[in-house]
């Protein structure tokens, strides 16, 4: 799914100007982490160069150079002549040990502090979401629920449920906290459906509870759609904060 199909706001920041700057490093994060949570999709073409520079507000010189990088990860591969340009190649499924690696990087504080940042975010959008989101945008959500539901792989469902957070805060039609979901859904996204020995992500309770947070959002139930946020995103955290404190 493209992020047009997430309505304009995630394409709005992902290609919006920069805040901390034009640094190369900064440009490939922004690229990369929209092409990690799947909004931006495999084999969708960016804008042009000078387009894409002018709307990220760097030089051209930058923009080469971070869209290099990402080639040199299996991001973009490039294609020349007529129709030709930059085209996204959806990075390979994480493996375990390697998520588990990057868990170890985080300490249970760190862990906490993220996890009340993204409380904060996912709350607020989904109140937000319920005043203000258009009968299109509910269903959009509702697409993004059944994405998430016939999800098979750890990276379909990583995608699918940032793709859903993104497209509340999307819908609460706020570019700092779509802005914000994104990132920490590249903080910590990839790492919430990590599996451990008897103690998998559920994925029927995933659902069940983005559909709660949707019903709230629907019926205008603001501050019930908060509660349902933040409690959804706690439990993740949680869940993570012991499978750190598991670890070797």
């Amino acid at each position: 799914m493209s992020t047009k199909g997430l309505t304009g706001a995630p394409r709005q920041v992902i290609f919006g100007p920069l805040r901390e700057g034009g640094r190369v490093d900064v440009v490939a994060r922004r690229i990369s982490q929209a092409i990690g949570l799947g909004l931006i999709t495999d084999g969708e073409q960016l804008p042009s160069e000078s387009a894409l520079a002018d709307s990220l507000k760097v030089s051209t010189v930058t923009l080469r150079e971070a869209l290099s990088s990402l080639r040199e990860q299996g991001l973009l591969e490039t294609r020349r002549g007529r129709g030709g340009g930059s085209f996204v190649r959806t990075p390979t499924e994480p493996s375990a040990a390697r998520m588990r690696s990057l868990l170890g990087e985080l300490c249970p504080h760190e862990l906490r502090e993220i996890g009340d940042h993204h409380v904060a975010v996912s709350g607020a959008a989904a109140k937000l979401a319920a005043e203000r989101a258009s009968a299109e945008q509910h269903a959009v959500l509702g697409k993004l629920i059944g994405h998430l539901a016939a999800a098979r792989t750890i990276g379909e469902r990583r995608r699918a449920d940032a793709r859903f957070h993104v497209g509340i805060a999307a819908a609460a039609r706020s570019n700092r906290l779509t802005r914000d979901e994104i990132t920490l859904q590249g903080e910590v996204g990839e790492l919430l459906w990590l599996p451990s020995a008897g103690d998998c992500p559920n994925l029927g309770a995933a659902v069940e509870q983005h559909s709660d947070i949707l019903v709230a959002i629907e019926s205008g139930a603001g501050h019930l759609a908060r509660s349902r946020a933040e409690a959804h995103v706690d439990l993740g955290i949680t869940r993570l904060i012991g499978l750190r404190r598991r670890l070797p």
